[in-house]
């Protein structure tokens, strides 16, 4: 099982070609949308499966929703303005191209991946194979609380940055570069965020912005 909800529409997936049996996904992100739809794509190793399975189960209880499915409806009320909104975004990512989809969200995400070094922060990514095209997380130095900086940056800049989940909580804090993104959208999220740490008295080794800047104009 694969939860796609970062990487639907931002990244290559394959699913019948790597043989992923159930796909999770969202809205919000790659597909441009508010969110409010989930995605289940199911194989048919996984649907052999549930019909034998003996748990409980809600979520993954799939039946109700083939059989009306198949005939193009949907067996509760659905998101209608969402409906159409997902096909305008389909169509948006088929008019400019899946591969130049993904050869943007690398683009933006090596740029993003440049600025942060610059700054002299850390990537929370051990292997830079790992390395996410659709977001990055920062770790913020010893001393310095990625929330503080968060609700600095929403408050002087009017943009809101991703927050650490869990253990990360007040440690890291996350850029978005996905979805309906453009290399001006990027210099500008940038440049709220350099300017944000800069007022959390942050230290800065150099210009993040200046940095992203070269890696967008190599093209």
């Amino acid at each position: 099982m694969v939860d796609t909800i970062s990487s639907l529409a931002s990244i290559d997936y394959r699913m019948d070609e790597w043989g992923v049996d159930v796909t999770v996904g969202g809205s919000q992100k790659g597909l441009m949308l508010p969110p409010g739809l989930s995605f289940n794509a199911i194989g048919d190793k996984a649907l052999a499966a549930n019909g034998t399975a003996k748990l409980p189960r809600s979520y993954w209880s799939w039946e109700e929703m083939l059989a009306p499915n198949a005939k193009g409806f949907f067996p509760y009320t659905p998101a209608t303005n969402l409906l159409y909104g997902l096909r305008e975004a389909l169509h948006m990512l088929q008019e400019e191209g899946l591969s130049r989809v993904f050869a943007r969200h690398a683009r933006h995400g090596e740029a993003t991946r440049a600025a942060v070094r610059a700054w002299g922060l850390e990537i929370l990514c051990a292997d830079p194979e790992e390395y996410s095209n659709s977001l990055t997380a920062v770790l913020m130095p010893q001393g310095h609380d990625a929330d503080h900086l968060r609700d600095l940056i929403l408050e002087r800049f009017d943009m809101s940055l991703g927050m650490g989940l869990g253990k990360l909580q007040g440690k890291v804090f996350r850029i978005g570069h996905l979805g309906h993104f453009n290399d001006l959208m990027l210099a500008g999220t940038l440049s709220g965020v350099e300017m944000g740490l800069g007022l959390a008295g942050v230290p800065l080794r150099g210009s993040g912005v200046q940095a992203a800047l070269e890696v967008l104009a190599r093209g």
